[in-house]
């Protein structure tokens, strides 16, 4: 550990700590000695100098909080004295200037990839089943078992076995055996894929598409076309009851705007029309099987960088999340940005309090209007309810050192890089702009992951402090984690550690480079994320009520 803690941004009033630091130790900044007048926990911040009630709290260089008592030098920050409070935010006041990175070593760089006909490039190549109401998800389950033992899809279920051993143990009457059986993980090797160039057929059930208002199911259509129109999809089978408020017309429509010459294989039934239950399964499944012969005939070919469309993200976060693995993609997002690639970067909620810089990193005034009316309809819509952005912080957060949210969210908008916005999109919006795009989504892990798939990244970036098995069922997520601790406490579910930028090992530049060499990876198919091999297929529509 080269430092102990850190002060962020040259205008900012206090210190984060990297490492335990204990009352009564002296530590020095700048020339001026600070005695610690509290135990700081690695993450949490400390006040540099004297603050008295009322007084402002800066960090990243912006508003973070309102001391609400006396804070003296060397007190710790907690939520009994430190109030969320963030300024406001207008239209666009000026622009600012960009000076894009060094792309020369990336320019010639490929990944293979899956091309689609209207000129998009995939980093996986699926199947899906989708119900357009809620009422089809029983048959959509059987399908599922239908398929994925018997084509190589399905996963030994190391738990089901530790069961079946408990059961045998319990059987023969050695009860007290059942209390040292440990989990055995070495099982039989999964049936080989009989469709070598598919990597899956993927089961996206959901709650929705009748009862609630009809702006919902609406919704529910457009997102469910930006997955059938996704990169990362060969094809799809859809299943209607009939009466439903998602029509099958909404759907096709949605597919039509997003494409007008839309042609993957997609197979569409009413189980009203089609009569019993016996006729609609054989029926669908005999098509998708059909489907999935013309699934394998695509295989993975060189593609540009810029083919890459990217989402930025963040969970679970923790107090060095903003200083670490989200600096860290944030110049990932830069270096693909500048070799004319898509980024995406979503979470309202968690950009609270940094909305003026976005704005004026708007490249259109259009753009910049619309973040500013998006932001401040979703701020209302929380407030109606008695909520507000000031509660998006969860208990692991605030005890891992964000306790406020303008502070979780200077750290969060680091995902972004620095590069100027091209777009701002509202849920369920498609992205088309190469660069930087904005994307109106709750913060929550699960829908804000489904809805930057539903916009077309083929890869999501999801950096977390505290942990989260968080995935999606058609495109890889990459799993950051800010802190080393995490990567050994849970590396089943961490692809990179950016815990080197905290020890002072490695700089946010070679670990911003170190991300997009492992993007190239898993985009050409040559690594599975760990989300993949656990079939982390999260998929939760937002129904456009309050969700932070």
């Amino acid at each position: 550990m080269l430092h102990r803690f850190l002060k962020i941004h040259p205008n900012d009033n206090v210190l984060v700590a990297l490492t335990d630091l204990k009352k009564g130790e002296t530590v020095e900044y700048n020339g001026a000695a600070i005695v610690l007048v509290d135990d700081i926990q690695a993450k949490h911040k400390f006040a540099q100098q004297p603050l008295a009630a009322g007084d402002e709290i800066l960090m990243y260089g912006s508003l973070v909080g309102k001391a609400v008592y006396d804070i003296p030098a060397g007190g710790v920050l907690s939520t009994a004295n430190v109030k969320h409070q963030v300024n406001g935010f207008t239209g666009k006041t000026k622009t600012i200037g960009w000076t894009a990175p060094d792309v020369s070593k990336w320019v010639n760089r490929t990944f293979n990839g899956f091309h689609r006909e209207d000129g998009q490039v995939g980093t996986s190549n699926y199947w899906l089943v989708i119900p357009l109401v809620f009422c089809e998800n029983r048959n959509v389950d059987i399908i599922k078992q239908a398929f994925l033992d018997e084509l190589g899809f399905g996963q030994r279920d190391v738990y089901k076995s530790y069961v079946q051993q408990m059961v045998d143990l319990y059987q023969s009457g050695n009860t007290e055996a059942i209390g040292t059986l440990t989990l055995q993980k070495t099982l039989a090797p999964v049936q080989r894929r009989v469709f070598e160039n598919v990597d899956g057929i993927k089961f996206l059930t959901h709650d929705g598409g009748c009862g609630g208002i009809r702006q919902d199911s609406d919704m529910l259509c457009a997102l469910l076309a930006g997955y059938i129109h996704h990169p990362n999809v060969a094809g799809a089978t859809v299943l209607s009851l009939g009466c439903q408020n998602a029509q099958v017309g909404i759907l096709e429509s949605k597919i039509k705007a997003l494409n007008p010459n839309f042609n993957k294989p997609l197979i569409v039934l009413e189980q009203q029309k089609e009569g019993t239950e016996e006729e609609l399964m054989s029926k669908a499944i005999r098509q998708t099987f059909l489907g999935l012969i013309e699934a394998d005939k695509l295989t993975r070919k060189p593609a540009p960088l810029s083919k890459l469309s990217i989402g930025l993200e963040c969970g679970g976060s923790d107090g060095f999340s903003g200083i670490s693995a989200n600096p860290a993609i944030g110049l990932t997002s830069d270096i693909l940005v500048a070799l004319g690639g898509k980024t995406v970067l979503s979470e309202f909620p968690e950009l609270c309090g940094v909305e003026q810089e976005l704005i004026n990193r708007c490249e259109r005034e259009e753009s910049a209007d619309r973040f500013v009316s998006l932001m401040r309809a979703y701020a209302k819509s929380a407030e109606a309810v008695g909520s507000g952005f000031d509660m998006n912080p969860s208990p692991g957060n605030i005890r891992d050192g964000l306790i406020t949210d303008a502070i979780k969210s200077a750290g969060a908008a680091k995902k972004g890089g620095n590069s100027p916005i091209v777009d701002v999109l509202d849920y369920p919006e498609y992205v088309t702009k190469p660069g930087l795009n904005l994307l109106c989504t709750p913060g929550n892990d699960v829908e804000c992951t489904t809805a930057l798939v539903g916009s077309g990244t083929n890869i999501v970036l999801f950096t977390t402090g505290l942990g989260t098995p968080t995935g999606n069922p058609i495109a890889p997520v990459i799993k950051i984690s800010s802190n080393t601790k995490l990567a050994e406490r849970m590396p089943d579910i961490i692809d990179i550690d950016t815990g080197a930028v905290i020890s002072g090992e490695k700089t946010i530049e070679e670990m911003g480079e170190d991300v997009l060499d492992f993007i190239i990876e898993v985009a050409s198919g040559n690594i599975q994320t760990k989300e993949k091999f656990l079939q982390q297929d999260d998929f939760i529509p937002w129904k456009r009520g309050v969700s932070l």
